[in-house]
């Protein structure tokens, strides 16, 4: 049975979770190295960036995090998810994970208040179909010096809000909390419920 793991630290891990299972995908809520690594696939889901590093700190979690990414396995992050998994953190400074050749910059869509729900129209049709696509930002970051290896499936004002490198779907919103499907299950297209 493959089993995604979505990290159940801090963050709406279980809005993750509830949307995974309506594609029929099987996820549970993972919270120790053991357990990260024990996954097929993983979620970081959105949540406080900062509290989550602290949650993570001596545990083993930030490298198992990374271990399962490179063993190959679905990676999909959504907003905190996608500051922890970049290279390079920005506001303040910091090393992310490195899975994601980008630099996050935190809060860059501004303060809660600035949260919104958008219609993104500047998509990678052959990924997500010509359909406008739901995008709901909360507190979310930008994403900036992105890699050569780093596809945009998705813009909004012209910055780049959901890409792909290698097996890591990223979101700077979180399409977990839209009707809409699409990045799901373009993240675990390999899934056996998704085949």
């Amino acid at each position: 049975m493959t089993v995604v793991g979505v990290l159940a630290l801090q963050g709406d891990f279980e809005a993750h979770a509830a949307a995974l299972a309506r594609l029929g995908v099987d996820a549970r809520p993972v919270r120790t190295a053991a357990e990260v690594r024990a996954s097929d696939g993983l979620v970081l889901p959105g949540g406080e960036s900062t509290t989550m590093w602290k949650l993570m700190e001596g545990t083993g979690v930030a490298e198992a995090i990374v271990d399962v990414a490179r063993r190959g396995d679905p990676v999909f992050a959504t907003c905190a998810g996608v500051i922890l998994a970049s290279r390079r953190i920005e506001g303040p400074s910091r090393d992310g994970l490195g899975l994601l050749a980008a630099t996050a910059v935190r809060n860059a869509y501004g303060r809660q208040l600035d949260s919104a729900v958008v219609s993104l129209t500047d998509l990678d049709r052959d990924a997500l179909g010509a359909a406008p696509l739901e995008a709901v930002f909360i507190r979310a970051p930008k994403l900036a010096d992105l890699g050569p290896n780093v596809e945009v499936l998705a813009r909004r004002d012209g910055e780049p809000v959901l890409v792909r490198e290698g097996n890591l779907v990223a979101a700077t919103f979180h399409p977990e909390l839209a009707a809409d499907p699409r990045v799901a299950a373009l993240a675990f297209a390999a899934h056996p419920a998704l085949r």
